[in-house]
């Protein structure tokens, strides 16, 4: 491996990141808790949380429709993702991705987010205690993703969204879209991502709960039969700004690692840097990573990560599985373990 590419990958990483971080420590100002459907921003595969979420300029794995539906142009074979978590204490998250390649049409890709919550207990002021009855929220969200190689150094790719939450009788839904980029360079093989994800309609809430009963009293007398709604604001969904670079710094036959850097700029929190490395071990087929997330952000809750792979076994003719699974460190909640499962046919 040349030594001088090494280090240019090296220079080049310190300086994005030093680029990128000028903004981030001269901020003060932040809109955390101002978006809707935050489900959203729950990061997806193994690999990638592993990697501290510094994906957005990965190839080769359909967690890619989540992070940059233009990464999905590199992926050659017809391929399945099962990704599983406890996200939070009560609260569960799915992902099942689809990608098909058309050969020189493209790829298409389908995906589909569940997140829901253990049943909780209906508590009213009359009854703090319990009335006997539970309820419980979920959001799920279904992405069809179109990709193609515009040149063979560089793909776009977009994802059109249906995005719905529901809390005992209430919901809301949303349409959003994604759209990404992805450039390999001619500079010592560095890939260059970004992606904008989540920018669409408003969500707001609305259902039977909100309407109430009123007591209207003037000089008349007293009205109780009035039905009064509660008014629901109309929130932005979580639009999210990732520029990323990677690189395979050092590969040969029998051993590979891999740096890579995020700058993620939310609409409803800081800015921050997600950084993370893979080596890769017995021609790929073991592989160990690690990563730190939200680099710079003020109060981060999440921070470091890692995880393990056996990547592409061949178990039955020619389908590869690889297995992931990843630990996701949190400040005040513990931990979150990640498990994902990749087919290709």
């Amino acid at each position: 491996m040349n030594k001088n590419k090494n280090l240019a990958v090296v220079l080049v990483l310190l300086l994005c990141t030093m680029a990128f971080t000028q903004p981030i420590l001269a901020q003060s100002i932040n809109k955390v808790g101002t978006s809707g459907a935050v489900f959203l921003r729950i990061p997806v595969g193994a690999q990638a949380i592993g990697m501290g979420s510094a994906f957005v300029s990965m190839q080769n794995d359909p967690s890619a429709l989540y992070w940059n539906p233009a990464a999905v142009a590199s992926i050659r074979e017809n391929t399945l993702l099962v990704d599983h978590t406890l996200w939070l204490p009560g609260i569960y998250f799915d992902f099942v991705g689809l990608t098909i390649p058309l050969a020189e049409l493209g790829t298409t890709g389908l995906s589909i987010g569940i997140m829901h919550t253990d049943d909780m207990e209906i508590t009213t002021p009359d009854q703090p205690m319990g009335t006997g009855e539970t309820f419980n929220a979920s959001s799920f969200v279904v992405g069809l993703t179109y990709s193609r190689n515009l040149t063979d150094r560089f793909s776009i790719g977009g994802t059109f969204k249906y995005i719905r939450e529901t809390i005992y009788n209430d919901y809301a839904s949303a349409i959003g879209f994604d759209i990404g980029t992805l450039y390999l360079t001619p500079f010592a093989g560095i890939r260059l991502g970004a992606s904008i994800s989540n920018f669409g309609t408003k969500i707001q809430m609305t259902g039977e709960d909100l309407y109430i009963p009123a007591v209207i009293s003037n000089q008349q007398g007293t009205n109780q039969s009035i039905t009064a709604k509660l008014n629901t604001d109309a929130f932005d969904l979580p639009l999210i700004m990732r520029i990323g670079i990677s690189d395979e710094v050092f590969i040969n036959d029998d051993f590979r690692l891999t740096l890579s850097m995020d700058g993620v700029s939310p609409n409803d929190n800081a800015q921050s840097v997600n950084l993370g490395g893979e080596l890769g071990f017995f021609k790929d087929k073991f592989q160990l990573r690690g990563g730190y997330k939200d680099l710079f952000l003020p109060n981060n809750e999440a921070n470091f990560a890692f995880g393990v792979s056996l990547h592409e076994i061949n178990l039955i003719g020619d389908v590869l599985v690889t297995l992931d699974y990843s630990y996701q460190n949190f400040v005040h909640f513990g931990n979150s373990n990640r498990f994902t499962l990749q087919i290709k046919l």
